[in-house]
C-alpha cells in the first residue's frame, strides 16, 4: 500500500522529523490453534497483521480492515491484548516514527488467506506454538492473546515522587 496521504501532507511540513502515529497488531487465530501471519514485503520477516490507523479511524475497525487488505480474510475483534508505546524506528526513507500501538484478539470468520496487496509476499496459518521468530512486542502480543485470563497488558507507569503525588 502506499504511504497514506496524511501522512505525505504531515511529512510535507516535517520532514524526517520524528512522527507519532495510532497503529494496530491483530493476533488472528483460528478453532485449529492457528495464527495468521504475513511476510513483509520491505524486510521479509513474517509478523502478525499490522497497519496504521486513518485519522478518526477506530482501532477495532482498523485491525479487521488490515486484516481484510493484507490477507482477504474476514475476522472479528474479541478483546483488548495491549496499549504499547513502541521505540522510535526509523524507516527505510529516514523517516522517524513513534508507533502507538493498539493490540487486538481477533477470530477467523471466513475468506481464504491470501496475498492480497503489496505490503506483503506471503500469508500463511501458524501453529501458535510453531511459528517463525516474532518481534518481542508481537511475540508478547501473542502470548497475551492465547492466555486465558484475557487481563490487557500495558507498560506499568513509574512510581509518582512524593511531591507530585500529594499535589
Amino acid at each position: 500500500m502506499p504511504t497514506p496521504e496524511f501522512i505525505l501532507t504531515l511529512r510535507a511540513k516535517i520532514g524526517h522529523d520524528p512522527l507519532p502515529l495510532p497503529g494496530v497488531t491483530a493476533v488472528v487465530l483460528d478453532d485449529r490453534n492457528r495464527v495468521l501471519l504475513v511476510r513483509r514485503t520491505d524486510n521479509g520477516l513474517w509478523t502478525l497483521v499490522t497497519g496504521c490507523l486513518d485519522p478518526g479511524e477506530q482501532p477495532a475497525a482498523g485491525a479487521l480492515r488490515e486484516i481484510m487488505e493484507e490477507t482477504a480474510v474476514v475476522a472479528t475483534v474479541e478483546r483488548l491484548l495491549s496499549v504499547t508505546a513502541l521505540d522510535m524506528i526509523t524507516c527505510p526513507n529516514g523517516d522517524l516514527v513513534h508507533w502507538y500501538d493498539t493490540a487486538l484478539r481477533c477470530r477467523y470468520v471466513s475468506g481464504e488467506a491470501r496475498v492480497n496487496d503489496d505490503e506483503s509476499v506471503d500469508v500463511g496459518w501458524f501453529d501458535v506454538h510453531a511459528t517463525p521468530q516474532l518481534s518481542p512486542h508481537q511475540a508478547r502480543c501473542l502470548e497475551r492473546a492465547l492466555a486465558p485470563d484475557g487481563d490487557a497488558w500495558f507498560e506499568p507507569a513509574p512510581a509518582l515522587s512524593p511531591d507530585l503525588a500529594t499535589g
